[in-house]
């Protein structure tokens, strides 16, 4: 039988804060936008850029970490695969999403005022970061799709203590 490889690699900047939402049945799942860009040079000389938008989604704890951590602007690396899916809008017309449904991330820019983490490189990696293949359930980006609802979650004890805990520039061994 011969292999195949769905896995997707990217390096962006967030282009709008996460979303945390539940699924019914509670399972945590976070949805932002990343923004990839492109530059090159035409044989003629004159250089050019592009921007790619990217739907992310993550599951679970993986996605109640980015809630927590992320915010527009950021730069992240991402790692997941790729998923199609679709569903019928309100209107009636056929709706399709191409998604990146990620099981691993890493903040890549330094501390920016307000940020909540550390300042350093954060590998979050989550294995059970998707919901079970049966079922097939992805969050609803369509309104006539209510599948999850937008709760709030109380922090942990541990977590306020990291977030209340200061740096001192002078710490930094670089």
């Amino acid at each position: 039988m011969a292999r195949s490889l769905n896995k997707v690699e990217l390096i962006g900047n967030l282009t709008r804060d996460p979303e945390l939402r539940y699924t019914p049945q509670g399972t945590p799942v976070c949805s932002f936008g990343l923004a990839t860009n492109r530059s090159w040079t035409t044989d003629s000389g004159e250089k050019k850029e592009e921007a790619e938008f990217h739907r992310i989604i993550a599951w679970n704890k993986l996605g109640e970490l980015c809630s927590q951590l992320l915010t527009k602007g950021r730069k992240v690396y991402v790692e997941g695969r790729l998923a199609n899916r679709s569903w019928t809008g309100q209107d009636g017309a056929q709706r399709n999403i191409t998604e990146i449904i990620i099981n691993d991330m890493i903040i890549l820019d330094s501390r920016r005022e307000g940020a909540p983490d550390s300042g350093q490189a954060v590998p979050l990696h989550s294995e059970a970061n998707e919901p079970k293949e049966a079922t097939g359930e992805y969050p609803a980006e369509d309104p006539a799709e209510p599948a999850l609802e937008t709760k709030s979650e109380p922090k942990s004890k541990k977590q306020t203590k990291v977030e209340s805990e200061e740096v001192n520039p002078d710490d930094i061994p670089f």
